[in-house]
């Protein structure tokens, strides 16, 4: 099988020079940035047949990074079903955001684990481990608004990042309708138009309506977007290329980065913008938010120091920041949001008059593509953790630049969700109840086997009340955990219990102002206990470990399996394990003994890169000769029938001794 994979490479490779050719020039264009132009010669290539690893991740990424996620999902999946094993981590990620997109929410979790099983320092991968149930979480949060589309300014092309201008009955934003007076030009990353700013009058009802641009002064023939203004309406801070004074300028790479620049009004005109310090050639500073006493400038940020910077990846490196603003106007030391930021990516920040920090993140557990997030800021200038805003305003789409306006309830946001009139447009929304003031605790734990650490399934967990009164209950999955949404400042307990099983409980007060509350138990299991010759998997319950057809590579939900077996030999040093692999009939029987004892020491080999100490474990093949149900050699079976045989199981074998555990 793998010669013949080998052979049609070669012989695609050899009749296909000028593919090659293309694939190179689309590389090219892929480094510029020049997604749409790499996109078009890539999708070239693949209808003639030429498809690789790099072909289809590059060309995944064409969709990705301009954020439509159902066609990354396409060429990402095919990715995959190619060659998953030789993958760097960020693809795991890239394709678990992808299957959101899709609603595929089961196989984004899978990716997700294995994600984490790779990168288990990640944030990203933390939030994933620390809220597996984030569904459920968002689902407490959903319901808060009402939106509708702004139809009136949005255009074809994108409409995005409104700011609140001249109290609230003004919002400027940035778009890429390209009606303006300059020559038509296209941006190679998406092959729209460079965005300009525009103003548009809002009414009382926060309806938008008679867009034009908002300044010659500010607007160039380069990207303007996302401004934010000081309260009296006479200094603007906003996005753009790093282009001031007629003068383009590069990276390294020769790229070309974003900066924040500042203007003032100066009668019924603006001044000549000036970049800020903290500004720089080599990476982009961008899209700023105000405090509302502008004491306060947060923006994004690539710069080093950055989780997405150390995460080495050019598109996702991306954090928020914040400068304090001193009397005088200059810029204080600025500070890296580190307690909300992630190896994802952080975008599009608002404070409300409230001391919300709304955002954008890939990085916190969403819908799929960016979400939006609230973060309290607390008096010393940290942050809550975030909570999901929920739907509506979040989709499987992107959704961001969030802006809200406190003393009526209404503002507005941007996301590229079907239904708009372009790649991205602008929503109006009104706040049914308020994030803040509506406190709720949301309460999270895990429920494991106290001996173990492992976690527990189809355990019960209930909350009581102050008088016993039971306020909720739900039985746990394979992760063991559970959420429940409680009030501020009441008396509860939680309690689990299940068969067999000693029962754990907890009483506690939660806080008096919105927040995660996490109260871990754990059970003791009152009958089993640890015999030589007994298999684990009973003991664990842990699901057999399957390979591959022809294969003995650890399959991403092994590796899932074999970290309960590494828990296992950690907690209890004194056990030996035999481990005994088994394949299925569908080749001959000596080749299936070879097979098999490679998988039982490719499994072996897993747990002592793992820190087992190799003296601990022993592996043998048994071929094909202990078949688990009627699948022998001549018999006709389906392929679901055959993979149970391919199984590995794992034998307790005593105190560092091999035993005969037939």
């Amino acid at each position: 099988m793998k010669k013949i994979l080998i052979t049609l490479i070669c012989l695609v490779s050899f009749i296909s020079y000028g593919q090659v050719k293309d694939v190179k020039k689309a590389n090219k264009e892929f480094e510029k940035f020049a997604f749409i132009d790499a996109q078009q010669i890539y999708l070239k290539v693949v209808e003639k047949g030429y498809k690789n690893v790099e072909i289809l991740s590059k060309l995944g990424d064409t969709y990705y990074f301009n954020d439509e996620l159902t066609e990354s999902y396409k060429w990402y999946k095919e990715l995959f079903d190619l060659d998953s094993e030789s993958l760097a981590p960020e693809y795991y990620f890239r394709y678990a955001q992808s299957l959101k997109a899709v609603k595929r929410y089961a196989e984004a979790d899978e990716l997700m684990a294995k994600f984490n099983s790779f990168k288990g320092f990640d944030s990203r991968s933390k939030s994933y481990s620390d809220q597996p149930d984030y569904l459920q979480i968002i689902d407490f949060q959903s319901g808060r608004f009402e939106i509708e589309n702004t139809a009136v300014i949005n255009s074809t092309t994108a409409d995005f990042g409104p700011s609140f201008y001249g109290g609230a009955d003004q919002i400027v934003y940035a778009t890429a309708r390209d009606t303006n007076s300059f020559v038509k030009r296209t941006h190679s990353w998406n092959d729209q138009a460079f965005l300009q700013l525009y103003v548009a009058d809002a009414d009382e009802a926060g309806k938008l309506s008679n867009e034009e641009r908002f300044s010659k002064v500010l607007n160039t023939r380069y990207h303007e977007s996302t401004p934010t203004f000081t309260s009296d309406g006479k200094t603007i801070y906003f996005t753009r290329n790093n282009y001031n004074a007629g003068v383009y300028r590069q990276d390294i790479d020769g790229i070309n980065k974003l900066k924040i620049y500042k203007s003032t009004k100066e009668g019924k005109s603006w001044s000549d913008p000036v970049e800020l310090p903290f500004n720089n050639d080599e990476y982009s500073v961008a899209h700023p938010a105000l405090s509302p006493d502008g004491k306060f400038l947060y923006f994004t940020s690539d710069m080093p120091g950055s989780m997405g910077y150390e995460a080495n990846d050019e598109f996702t490196k991306s954090d928020l920041w914040v400068a304090p603003i001193n009397e005088d106007g200059s810029f204080g030391e600025i500070r890296n949001l580190s307690e909300i930021n992630t190896e994802g990516r952080e975008s599009f920040p608002f404070v409300s008059k409230k001391g919300i920090l709304y955002f954008a993140s890939t990085g916190h557990q969403g819908l799929g593509g960016l979400d939006i997030f609230a973060s309290s800021i607390n008096p010393d200038g940290t942050l809550s953790l975030p909570i999901n805003i929920g739907k509506p305003a979040n989709t499987e789409d992107d959704d961001f630049a969030f802006i809200i306006n406190d003393d009526t309830n209404m503002g507005y946001f941007s996301s590229n969700r079907p239904g708009g009139q372009g790649d991205d447009d602008i929503y109006r929304f009104v706040q049914l109840e308020d994030l803040k003031d509506a406190c709720e605790i949301i309460l999270t734990g895990t429920v494991t086997d106290e001996k173990t650490g492992l976690p527990m399934d189809k355990a019960t967990v209930m909350v009581m009340d102050a008088n016993n009164n039971k306020v909720d209950q739900l039985v746990t999955k394979a992760n063991g955990k559970y959420v429940f949404k409680l009030e501020c400042g009441k008396q509860y307990f939680v309690r689990t219990e299940k068969e067999d099983y000693s029962s754990d409980e907890d009483l506690f007060t939660t806080p008096t102002q919105s927040d995660f509350l996490d109260v871990p138990l754990a059970m003791v299991n009152e009958k089993i206990q640890i015999v030589d010759c007994d298999d684990i998997a009973p003991l664990l319950n842990i699901k057999d470990i399957y390979f591959d057809f022809d294969r003995f590579n650890i399959r991403p939900d092994a590796a899932l399996e074999l970290s309960k077996i590494l828990a296992f030999m950690e907690l209890y040093p004194q056990t030996s394990v035999e481990i005994r692999s088994h394949t299925d009939s569908r080749a001959p029987d000596a080749y299936n003994d070879v097979l098999s004892e490679k998988r039982a020491q490719s499994t072996r080999k897993w747990l002592i890169e793992k820190g087992i100490n190799a003296s601990r474990l022993t592996a043998k093949g048994y071929g094909e000769r202990q078949l688990v149900n009627n699948c022998s050699n001549g018999v006709d079976c389906t392929p679901e029938e055959h993979q149970l045989n391919r199984r590995s199981e794992f034998i307790v074998t005593g105190l560092g001794q091999y035993s005969d555990c037939n």
